[in-house]
């Protein structure tokens, strides 16, 4: 089965890609385009496809141990591969480069990944942004790092890919104050739920912290949770007692 990508004008003619999880190896509850090696599922069959995504990007894909943090690895090389000095992913949730033919990659579940391109200095960016992520600065991260090898933040567009919205974000009555006591502005993303929860935009709160640095920024418009054919969610997972979830990877290459 052909894989599927979603792409956005405002990324091209940079090769990029939010695949869904068609076309996949996977099976079972894992059904799809599993490209997580963390996930319980079949090592062969994740293997088989990341294999898939690297054939239709066109090269060996660069990724990191995702910890939910503002952390950002420059790739420096088709050598550097974002690993520490005993082999293992670099802990961190953004990745820029500057050199050709770089893959960038980033894998989610419900969380934001926010592809990023500097058309004009040629440098690309790949981020991981939960609600802590977002929160900490991974976004601006990524573009202040983008800069340091030659962008300027006026050129840079990113786009969201397939993510939580807000009508499927429901969240206790405290978790508004990990916001607002930083930013009290951010009460516009918001809005009441049954008893004292709380519905929390995640892509509208992502594209404000984006565009605040002067990048153009965009969200493709697609809920991970509400379409279960072509996206996995942990929060759909939950919801369903399932034993476990898929990640979603996207990618993009200079």
């Amino acid at each position: 089965m052909t894989l599927e990508r979603l792409t956005s004008d405002l990324l091209a003619p940079v090769a990029h890609g939010f695949f869904t999880r068609k076309g996949g190896a996977s099976s079972g509850i894992f059904g799809g385009l599993n490209c997580g090696l963390g996930s319980s599922d079949q090592t062969e069959a994740v293997e088989m496809n990341r294999s898939r995504v690297a054939e239709a990007m066109g090269g060996p894909l660069h990724g990191v141990h995702q910890v939910h943090s503002a952390d950002v690895v420059v790739i420096d090389g088709p050598l550097c591969d974002a690993t520490d000095p005993e082999g293992n992913p670099r802990r961190a949730d953004a990745l820029v480069t500057n050199v050709p033919g770089q893959v960038l990659t980033i894998l989610t579940a419900d969380c934001q990944p926010v592809l990023f391109h500097d058309p004009e200095a040629g440098v690309i960016g790949a981020a991981h942004a939960g609600w802590k992520g977002a929160l900490d600065g991974v976004l601006e991260a990524t573009v202040d790092t983008m800069v340091g090898l030659g962008a300027e933040a006026r050129n840079i567009n990113a786009v969201i890919g397939p993510t939580i919205s807000q009508r499927n974000y429901e969240v206790g009555p405290d978790f508004p104050e990990r916001f607002l006591d930083r930013e009290p502005e951010a009460s516009r993303f918001f809005s009441n739920g049954a008893a004292d929860h709380y519905h929390f935009d995640l892509p509208a709160y992502g594209l404000w912290r984006i565009r605040r640095t002067g990048a153009t920024a965009e969200w493709t418009g697609h809920c991970t949770y509400a379409d279960p054919t072509r996206f996995y969610s942990y929060r759909r997972k939950v919801h369903s007692g399932e034993a476990d979830y898929g990640r979603l990877i996207s990618a993009i290459r200079l």
